[in-house]
């Protein structure tokens, strides 16, 4: 059987166990196991929401045994107060979260499928969000590149003075993230299932020219300066940079490169 099969297989026995077991009224596959089964692969994880009759929420949180009698857990690990992340012995990895259902009311998640329902319960509605998700893009380059720029000055200052795993983040994180959130107003984007929870996610199919140079921006613990100037360049390329800024950030990656 095909990975991607038996993920799917996995999900449906679930709902199965959880018929079984009492207490749950819906199950609901997120992700790539939800409504984008079309990027489903074999890397790909079972994540999925399991909303519950009041009073059942803590008995499927800390009690795996609904799991467990679908296929053996390897590895259990309680990530959050509303759910765990787990491994089955067969390699499959899961995480998941269990609700009541007035708390969704409040919560922020994209649309879910529905997997299996309690006969007794309607409300397949509640698989769409009623809160929209935060939009991490931005519609103006002039915060996130100027935000940019800056994580680069910083950076290259604490590469100077040691700081290096700092240096890091600012010129290789920060600085990169505050690029990807304006990217689709510099390259056009592939309709490949954005995620609104990280614009890196899928960035290789969504921004294949981005994705080719993407590396020289981010060559690693000692190579900040290198990675700093070549972010800068893609900024000036895109953006009218305040000349002194940029020749002072020139001046310290200069002064820093190996």
């Amino acid at each position: 059987m095909l990975r991607t099969e038996l993920l799917l297989q996995r999900l449906g026995e679930i709902g199965k166990s959880l018929e079984r077991k009492g207490g749950a009224l819906l199950l609901l596959g997120v992700g790539s196991v939800g409504v984008e089964t079309g990027r489903l692969d074999e890397y790909s994880d079972l994540d999925f929401f399991v909303i519950v009759e009041p009073s059942e929420k803590n008995r499927y949180i800390d009690r795996l045994d609904w799991l467990e009698d679908v296929h053996p857990l390897a590895y259990a690990f309680k990530n959050s107060d509303v759910g765990c992340k787990v491994l089955f012995e067969d390699g499959i990895f899961g995480e998941y979260a269990v609700f009541e259902e007035c708390e969704l009311a409040n919560a922020t998640y994209t649309e879910g499928r529905v997997i299996w329902k309690n006969p007794l319960y309607s409300n397949t509605a509640i698989a769409k969000p009623s809160n929209p998700v935060p939009n991490l893009r931005v519609d103006s380059l002039d915060y996130p590149l100027n935000e940019a720029l800056t994580n680069l000055y910083v950076g290259l200052g604490r590469y100077a003075r040691g700081e290096r795993l700092s240096a890091t983040r600012f010129v290789q994180g920060y600085a990169v993230d505050r690029i990807l959130s304006v990217l689709h107003l510099l390259e056009q984007e592939v309709d490949y299932f954005p995620d609104p929870f990280g614009n890196e996610r899928r960035l290789e199919r969504r921004y294949p020219r981005f994705a080719e140079i993407i590396g020289d921006m981010i060559q690693g613990y000692d190579h900040v300066p290198e990675s700093a100037l070549r972010i800068l360049n893609f900024i000036e390329e895109a953006y009218p940079v305040n000349r002194k800024l940029s020749d002072e950030i020139r001046r310290l990656a200069n002064l820093t490169c190996r």
